[in-house]
């Protein structure tokens, strides 16, 4: 069985319906926020952004029971704030780490639409990038 039918067989379908269509548009927007993480003039509209589709990721996926995207939603949602702290340029193993995360939650959403189980979280996404460095 895989993660849909598990939903569909714990929640109400509008439940479900409306976390899908949401995710899947957070999921889209994700990769172009992260990119222009580099450009200084939208850096902060992007991690403010960023910083919000991880943190109702977080909280809807929580109240799904979804616990791998809790964990990684929050994992980020975590790193985001750090970035947000600083006032200084995001530097390229961050955005390639921001990048892979993006791709992780881009192969979940394609695993809720195949009602496939969710595929494992990779190793190296769960180790912070260098932030500091430029």
């Amino acid at each position: 069985m895989g993660v849909r039918s598990v939903l569909e067989a714990n929640f109400d379908f509008e439940i479900i319906d409306e976390f899908l269509d949401h995710y899947a548009m957070m999921t889209e927007i994700m990769e172009s926020l992260i990119i222009d993480l580099g450009n200084p003039e939208r850096y902060h509209r992007s991690i403010e952004e960023l910083f919000r589709i991880f943190h109702n990721i977080k909280s809807a996926s929580g109240y799904l029971q979804i616990e791998p995207m809790v964990r990684l939603a929050t994992f980020a949602e975590d790193a985001l704030e750090q970035l947000r702290l600083r006032d200084a340029k995001v530097n390229e193993e961050t955005i390639t780490w921001l990048i892979s995360v993006a791709d992780m939650f881009m192969q979940w959403q394609e695993d809720l639409k195949m009602d496939n189980e969710l595929a494992k979280i990779h190793f190296s996404l769960l180790i912070l990038p260098d932030m500091e460095k430029e």
